[in-house]
């Protein structure tokens, strides 16, 4: 598989992403020279335990993701960031969960975008939206490079395309920058060949820094 980053808008101190911004990245990623391909639409969901009482053994895990992917329609991914764990289940295991009543979904994420070719790269982005809600909670951008499957092997080109990608992008003068999470894959168990695992423990990474600068912000507010 090839090898993907995942990046998330890190707004300027006291500015917020809005409609605007992304229309703005998304017209410097047509003037890079990127071919409109179709949309793209990953989907990631919070679940906690369905107790009774709140008293939760040391063994059961109080939170954890599911992440849907558009590339894998049959896999559902389940991330435990606490616990370095990631594994890959048949998309009917959220079926089961809800039939088994043991965890149920707290809240919902939808990463909506579009998805341009450019060379053998590949450029996603996208707003992330609380499923079933317009509320724009932030901004997400994939970059696949198609002929690796090597982290290692295509980190110096990966490098080499976000400088470009970020120098294009300040010559809007836009507040804020896209940042990418650099993760220890082997933490999770997982090798330097690339594999859709990776991709979900990069949003889950991903979605707990966005939600950790959004709390920044609403704590300096208050």
């Amino acid at each position: 598989m090839p090898i993907k980053r995942v990046f998330h808008w890190q707004p300027n101190a006291g500015t917020t992403v809005n409609s605007q911004l992304l229309t703005e990245v998304s017209q410097c990623a047509e003037t890079f020279n990127g071919v409109r391909e179709g949309r793209w639409k990953p989907n990631l969901t919070f679940y906690k335990p369905m107790q009774r009482d709140q008293t939760i053994p040391a063994d059961l895990p109080r939170d954890f993701l599911g992440i849907a992917l558009p590339e894998q329609p049959n896999k559902y991914f389940l991330v435990i960031r606490g616990r370095s764990i990631v594994t890959e289940a048949d998309s009917t295991i959220q079926v089961i969960m809800e039939k088994l009543q043991s965890y149920k979904s707290r809240i919902s994420f939808t990463f909506e975008g579009i998805q341009y070719q450019l060379g053998d790269f590949l450029l996603r982005v996208g707003k992330v939206v609380p499923t079933h809600s317009e509320n724009l909670r932030g901004i997400v951008m994939e970059v696949e490079y198609l002929p690796i499957s090597s982290i290692e092997k295509g980190k110096v080109i990966m490098d080499e395309f976000f400088d470009l990608w970020q120098e294009a992008l300040s010559n809007r003068s836009l507040p804020g920058h896209f940042s990418h999470i650099d993760t220890n894959f082997s933490d999770f168990g997982l090798s330097d060949t690339y594999t859709p695992q990776h991709t979900a423990v990069q949003y889950a990474c991903v979605m707990a820094q966005m939600i950790a600068s959004v709390q920044s912000v609403q704590a300096l507010r208050s």
